[in-house]
């Protein structure tokens, strides 16, 4: 195979430049044979004028630096609006079959058959739970990842990584990034996976780090209820669903202008070292092979992430239970944690019952929103569940909104609560799935606290302005 241009100039960099004597024929060779495979690939046959002129007009709209970026976020848009929409009716049905018809069914046969202690932790807490990271996680992944692999197929994410690689590439980080960021907004673990496209070890680890900052589909649930019910309701009816997407969309920005400052930092702190060069070729656009479009979204991503976010779920399950359930003196264990993060909370414009829950959740995302409501109902809101201590339980947007307000929640920390679930530490599955490609407890533990560390002093900023100005 013919030595590239670029692998000649590596050479020669290694070399400190000290060039042997036929160094200018092999760059000389080498850029003709590029400048050949170029003029292949673009320079029209006949019969082939109308296709390729058409994939050009196609290429300068969409890798313009003026129509390039916002055609980004119309197919961003697009996307997330196709999975959060089209996810609602089959997410429904799920929990439907899981909670309304299987749940009652198994709490009533096991609480006949098992001590309370036995059938509530497998059924109330672990079934429950499992349930809801099943029907809330796979009809989104069913339909993101799906879409997002037409989009690698047809040919569209190669163009979004050249838009991207020179912001990458400025911060010192690769181009290649954006791919591994896109696919983060479904899930961050397939996000870390995916950062195994990049050659440098420096780069894979920035792009492994900062990609908790693409919001997960375990995230886009609690960030679409809180919009809906505390920011929508600020505006007129007509106007109350553009609101809560327009300040979803912002989270979604911030979540990628954080990515780049971190990518920057690291680059200049804990990961210094240059910038990597990579020859990305635009392929031309196809038609997607649907067959392999549904194995690859479906089983090689769905099945397997959701499978890790299962296994993780199962012991949340039983934490949310057992803590609601078991008494230190006079109060539950859940009691005595709100109370302990109370103070805490209320600097961050938050409160201890969502800093419990994000404790709780942190082997899946997933239950924040179900684990902040039966923690407000058990402690803010007593005997407001019929189903029990410690049970998961479903409610539409407005019971929300009524039981959150009557808890105290305000508008404060509504917002607080949207930055929060960007900036927090990485579920188990992520975090588990860092230590696996990296094999080092030193970056998992980056991973984990860095987001956090942010999402505290942002928090914290929002918390103090907010209070001063109003």
């Amino acid at each position: 195979m013919k030595e590239s241009a670029d692998e000649i100039l590596r050479e020669a960099h290694a070399l400190q430049w000290q060039l042997p004597r036929n160094f200018n024929d092999r760059l000389t060779e080498a850029i003709y044979a590029e400048s050949a495979r170029i003029a292949e690939r673009t320079v029209a046959r006949q019969g082939e004028s109308r296709r390729l002129l058409w994939q050009q007009r196609a290429d300068r709209l969409i890798t313009s630096p003026w129509t390039g970026f916002p055609i980004m976020a119309l197919v961003f848009a697009a996307v997330l609006w196709l999975t959060i929409i089209g996810a609602n009716v089959p997410s429904g049905l799920l929990a439907d079959l899981l909670m309304g018809e299987i749940y009652p069914w198994l709490h009533d046969h096991a609480h006949a058959a098992l001590p309370f202690w036995i059938a509530g932790l497998l059924v109330d807490g672990m079934y429950l739970a499992t349930a809801w990271v099943v029907s809330v996680m796979l009809p989104p992944m069913m339909i993101f990842f799906p879409a997002f692999t037409l989009l690698e197929d047809l040919g569209y994410l190669p163009r979004v990584a050249f838009n991207l690689d020179r912001l990458f590439h400025r911060v010192g980080a690769h181009g290649k990034q954006a791919l591994t960021m896109a696919m983060g907004y479904g899930c961050n673990a397939a996000g870390v996976i995916a950062a195994r496209v990049i050659d440098s070890p420096r780069e894979r680890l920035i792009a492994i780090v900062t990609n908790n900052f693409a919001l997960c589909n375990g995230r886009w649930p609690t960030q679409i209820l809180i919009a809906t019910v505390f920011l929508g309701a600020l505006a007129p009816a007509g106007l109350a669903g553009f609101v809560a997407t327009g300040a979803v969309f912002a989270v979604a920005v911030l979540g990628f202008a954080l990515t780049l400052l971190c990518s920057w930092v690291l680059s200049r702190t804990l990961l210094r070292g240059e910038a990597s060069t990579f020859s990305l070729e635009l392929p031309p656009y196809r038609p997607p092979n649907i067959w392999r479009t549904l194995y690859t979204s479906l089983i090689d991503r769905t099945l397997f992430v959701l499978w890790r976010a299962v296994v993780f779920a199962l012991p949340a399950g039983a934490m949310i239970w057992t803590i609601s359930n078991v008494h230190a003196g006079d109060q539950t264990l859940a009691h005595w944690a709100v109370q302990g993060l109370g103070p805490l909370g209320f600097f961050m414009g938050l409160n201890g019952i969502i800093l419990l829950a994000y404790v709780i959740a942190i082997p899946a995302n997933e239950i924040v929103i179900p684990s902040v409501l039966m923690l407000t109902v058990l402690i803010a809101v007593p005997g407001a569940n019929e189903h029990g201590a410690g049970v998961l339980f479903d409610a539409d947007a407005a019971a929300v909104h009524t039981l959150l307000t009557t808890a105290g929640w305000t508008t404060l920390t509504g917002v607080c609560l949207m930055l929060f679930s960007l900036c927090h530490n990485p579920c188990s599955t992520t975090l588990y799935t860092i230590y696996k490609e990296t094999r080092s407890l030193k970056w998992t533990a980056v991973s984990a606290f860095m987001p956090t560390a942010i999402g505290f002093v942002l928090c914290a900023l929002v918390a103090a302005v907010w209070r001063w100005v109003v």
